[in-house]
């Protein structure tokens, strides 16, 4: 099931600091789910300013709970206090989209 996780970051300065401090683990760990097929596509959120803010990313997992289960109980920025609001929605990808 395709869903749509929406994730902001603790502001500046704590934020940031963590971001950057863990920002390879949660790298290796976005690419290896999108080598699986759980991760479709991923981005920083920017500000005006354009500094990352957050990060949206388009999965695609069997379930809320396998993805919580599977992926954001092991995320470097919940784990490490990146990520302080995080939104999971379903979603519907338009017709043309191929999601297996």
């Amino acid at each position: 099931m395709p869903f749509m996780v929406l994730a902001f970051d603790y502001p500046p300065p704590a934020g940031p600091n963590r971001r950057q401090a863990v920002r390879e683990e949660h790298l290796r760990q976005g690419e290896n789910f999108y080598e699986e097929g759980k991760w479709l596509c991923a981005a920083g959120i920017l500000n005006q300013a354009g500094e990352l803010i957050g990060s949206i990313i388009i999965c695609n997992f069997p379930s809320e709970e396998a993805l919580r289960k599977e992926w954001l109980d092991n995320e470097p920025y919940v784990l490490n206090r990146v990520w302080e609001k995080i939104e999971i929605h379903p979603i519907r990808p338009a017709p043309f989209m191929k999601f297996e």
